[in-house]
């Protein structure tokens, strides 16, 4: 068992490598969508801001994992988290034009909408991730 691990480590390393850079990229260009500096807000304690941040990065870990699972390149994991990632940045926006005062809302520590923010970016993410089945 311990050799045929040993063997496939260097897949799961790639893989993983390319998962983190996905992620660290989506963060840096989801945090500069949005108005307000969530890593400030969450350091002085914000919930709401923790929450919607929090909920927009699983929605788009979810298809990464999915891809992961089913991708049989690197380059095709790098497309679809791509694909991943504007899919949960349109879905910021479009929580933003149905609620106009989210922007107010979260810095001011608002919970309700940060909360049905993370709960649409989470429910694009796991549609997202089921349609990157194939």
């Amino acid at each position: 068992m311990l050799p045929k691990m040993l063997t496939l480590l260097p897949a799961f390393l790639s893989y993983f490598a390319v998962a983190v850079a996905l992620l660290a990229v989506f963060f840096l260009v989801y945090v500069n969508v949005t108005p307000y500096d969530e890593m400030a807000l969450i350091r002085q304690g914000n919930t709401a801001a923790a929450v919607s941040l929090s909920g927009a990065l699983f929605g788009f870990a979810m298809p990464v994992a999915n891809v992961i699972a089913h991708s049989d390149t690197l380059a095709d994991l790098a497309a679809w988290g791509a694909i991943a990632g504007v899919i949960q940045i349109l879905t910021y926006l479009v929580a933003r034009f149905a609620l106009p005062h989210m922007t107010q809302d979260i810095p001011a520590g608002k919970v309700a909408p940060a909360t049905f923010l993370a709960g649409l970016s989470l429910t694009v993410g796991l549609t997202n991730a089921a349609c990157m089945t194939y």
